[in-house]
């Protein structure tokens, strides 16, 4: 019976190991080189550690084994364990890796090299990245966003105030076209009906039709419109106002602003989403802190201090990113993904 005790407590012992690990909060503090691991439960720090020179941006690979660490100078990957946030390895002599995405299809590893003034594009290939082609593209490629064929991947352009679309069995350029001052962050909307572009130059969100390149609407929000994260509920997208330090709510089907998220800290970024869309995470670039907003009554609940300049955040057991794409309908884990009831928006103030 002692035994069998014994071995009951070491089965829990380990699920309970495995539920921790999962609740892990990687945030990756670009300005000190450091990641820092925050319990998502208690929402306390529980550790951080070096990475390569200027991580930004974060994702974990189609399969769901690694997470992926873009180190923009330190001209490499770290991958990470994503329950648990701990590395395991790297990828080295990938150049400027900036800002990264895996198409849908899971063939092709795009990357946005902002110092170099490129594109690069890989083949993946069960874990390998062999390179495809180099595309010069002026000046400082920053965002993108794949059309869910995974025929086309967007790329913002800073410097010219433009969007490029790159077509990717070809890895040719397709076209380009002006938006607005300083465009950063990219949103396609389900069925890839309109491509939103966040204006980090402005004060705005323009909407366009990536089929007759034009603009058909621009949605104010706030000062320097910066990035997208999905509510998850089909129809609603946020963007971060760095300068405001606002998170707007957007209606993708009536292309218009429903409501702001106020009384933030300084220079709201990167966001990330709680499997049951209650609990919106933040990167405040400005104030070397996360925050944490309930999304039930639109409030700053939490904030806990982190690294210098703040950036990409990502934990394992997160709603839904992408609206353009099918909802999964099982976590990594392989349980079913639950999502609560779409929570009530008021109108706009």
């Amino acid at each position: 019976m002692r035994k069998i005790l014994i071995v009951f407590a070491a089965l829990l012992a380990h699920a309970g190991l495995a539920l921790a690990q999962q609740d892990v909060v990687v945030v990756l503090d670009s300005g000190d080189a450091r990641i820092t691991l925050i319990d998502q439960a208690t929402r306390q720090p529980i550790g951080s550690f070096a990475t390569g020179k200027e991580p930004h941006h974060l994702m974990a690979t189609p399969d769901n084994r690694d997470l992926i660490v873009a180190n923009a100078v330190g001209n490499d990957l770290m991958l990470l364990n994503p329950q648990t946030g701990k590395p395991i390895g790297s990828v080295a002599d990938i150049p400027d890796p900036y800002q990264i995405g895996f198409s849908p299809d899971h063939r092709w590893f795009v990357v946005n090299c902002l110092r170099l003034n490129r594109v690069d594009i890989y083949r993946y290939d069960q874990g390998k990245f062999l390179l495809a082609k180099r595309i010069a593209l002026k000046a400082l490629p920053s965002h993108l966003a794949f059309t869910a064929d995974s025929k086309t991947v967007y790329v913002s352009l800073q410097e010219t105030n433009s969007v490029a679309a790159i077509d990717l069995p070809t890895q040719s350029v397709l076209w380009t076209m002006k938006v607005g001052e300083t465009p950063a962050g990219l949103w396609l909307t389900p069925g890839d009906k309109t491509l939103l572009v966040a204006l980090t130059g402005s004060d705005a969100v323009v909407a366009v039709d990536p089929r007759t390149r034009t603009i058909v609407k621009r949605i104010v929000t706030g000062k320097a419109a910066h990035n997208f994260r999905s509510m998850a509920d089909g129809r609603h997208v946020l963007v971060s106002n760095r300068v405001s330090d606002t998170i707007s709510i957007l209606d993708m089907d009536t292309l218009t602003k429903v409501g702001d998220i106020t009384g933030l800290r300084p220079g709201p970024d990167d966001m990330e989403l709680s499997a049951d869309r209650r609990w919106l995470w933040v990167t405040f670039r400005f104030a070397r802190s996360v925050g944490v907003i309930d999304m039930q009554t639109r409030k700053l609940v939490d904030v806990i201090p982190v690294g210098k300049s703040p950036h990409g955040i990502y934990f394992y057991n997160r709603a839904p990113f992408y609206d353009n794409l099918p909802q999964p309908s099982a976590s990594p884990s392989g349980q079913p993904v639950a999502l609560s009831p779409t929570l009530s928006l008021p109108a706009a103030r």
